[in-house]
């Protein structure tokens, strides 16, 4: 097996100040031990907070009934072009709290809208009902957007890690409803359905993300072994790409899912769908969270902002 690639000595850093923390894994918690301790550490090396002059919890009404929180950030209170975005978390943990800086950050450097989405969790909730919800919020979005002051003609949606697999999902819907979408922004998402890449075994034990903790978040979300094989949970094993919206897709390199992510992009490409895949060096999963300490995050916001601006602009 050919060796890791090597960790910045930011990122190194990092790692190493986390290990030296010692807080047991999540996949060694309670479902609910877990969602408290991501929550508790989602902060800790984020960038300050931008102030923006719209932000705004609200909540749509998923297709059972379910009121589906959402908070809504904008910088100005024109008529702005929106990402719908889904928190990461292994379908298990996070929430709009714990994405709350990220969400800013996108809505101050870009100038657009972003509505952050709490689909329900697992294991309380499990497949398909993420996939569910985050479709129900993005058409609402969509239909409905222009009654929170939005322009819903210029939409994006976007996620990290299963947040982004919801959104390679709703790009996939949005293109069968015939609903217009400009820009699907994935950050390192998960696309297999079996987690065997050799990202995966080079990357078993981590750094932060391991096959334990992967193995630990599916198993909450997961009916039956059969769900692994349905395209809303695995986007690579989808039919058809064609004609799904252009890709802005985020990766880090010394991550178990770098692989899948790569193989997604080139999925999309083969399906003469435009992607930009920027794979950031000797970084790790939830880099893009570490602005505080980790440069490459800050050029991941940078690059996120523009590919929106881009995407949207009138």
């Amino acid at each position: 097996m050919p060796s890791s690639p090597r960790l910045t000595p930011k990122m190194a850093s990092v790692v190493e100040r986390m290990a030296r923390a010692g807080h047991p894994p999540l996949d060694q918690l309670t479902p609910e031990e877990a969602k408290a301790s991501y929550e508790k550490g989602a902060g800790v090396l984020e960038v300050p907070k931008p102030a923006l002059a719209r932000v705004e919890d609200f909540s749509i009404a998923a297709r059972d009934g379910a009121a589906l929180p959402a908070r809504l950030y904008a910088p100005s209170n024109d008529a702005l072009p929106v990402l719908v975005y889904f928190h990461g978390g292994g379908f298990t943990v996070g929430n709009i709290r714990t994405h709350d800086t990220l969400c800013r950050v996108l809505s101050h450097k870009s100038g657009c809208a972003v509505v952050s989405v709490d689909y329900r969790l697992a294991p309380a909730h499990k497949f398909p009902t993420a996939s569910n919800d985050a479709w129900d919020a993005f058409e609402f979005i969509a239909k409905q957007g222009a009654n929170l002051g939005l322009d819903p003609r210029r939409m994006a949606v976007g996620g990290d890690s299963a947040g982004g697999t919801l959104a390679a999902v709703c790009a996939i819907l949005a293109r069968d409803a015939g609903l217009p979408l400009a820009l699907q922004m994935l950050v390192y998402p998960g696309t297999t359905a079996r987690q065997d890449t050799a990202s995966h075994a080079r990357h078993a034990d981590g750094p932060l993300l391991t096959k334990a903790m992967i193995d630990f978040f599916f198993a909450q979300y997961v009916r039956t072994d059969a769900d692994r094989d349905d395209w809303r949970f695995a986007p690579l094993l989808a039919d058809d790409v064609d004609g799904v919206a252009p890709a802005w897709i985020c990766l880090a390199e010394c991550d178990p899912v770098v692989d899948e992510g790569i193989a997604y992009a080139d999925k999309l490409r083969a399906a003469g769908v435009p992607v930009d895949l920027e794979i950031y060096r000797g970084v790790i999963h939830e880099f893009i969270k570490m602005g505080r300490a980790i440069p490459e995050a800050l050029q991941a916001h940078d690059d996120a902002a523009r590919a929106l601006r881009e995407a949207l602009q009138p």
